[in-house]
């Protein structure tokens, strides 16, 4: 069983880190914000709390299509190091800007997640 839980991570994370590749290049920044990044976090907050609620109440005793989706897919989808990086460089070209970069990826964040578990909460129990 572990190895098909390995197997499936390996998987959903190829499919999540070529669909954040596409969709960062499908978004160049016009500006100094990294917008690709930006929305590709904000839906990873929202589709793992909604997914939680899917797999909590539907597929408990799968654990490796859970662990594709959540860990696998959804994990390489988001990516926490690019978003400090891409702060990093911003905060050394513009501190207002990296401010603001940072605290609405929060704030967003938070309430996409919110989201997130509200609707799959509404969907799934």
């Amino acid at each position: 069983m572990r190895k098909y839980i390995y197997l499936g991570i390996a998987f959903g994370g190829g499919a999540g880190s070529s669909l954040r590749y596409i969709i960062s290049n499908l978004l160049p920044s016009h500006s100094a914000l990294p917008y690709g990044t930006f929305i590709v976090n904000m839906l990873g907050c929202f589709l793992l709390s909604f997914m939680y609620h899917f797999f909590t109440n539907f597929f408990t005793k799968a654990r490796v299509l859970q662990k594709t989706v959540t860990t696998g897919f959804i994990g390489s989808f988001t990516t926490f190091s690019a978003f400090t990086s891409e702060f990093v460089q911003l905060f050394f070209a513009n501190t207002y800007l990296a401010l603001i970069y940072i605290l609405g990826t929060l704030l967003l964040g938070g309430i996409m997640t919110i989201l997130g578990s509200q609707l799959g909460k509404k969907w799934f129990n």
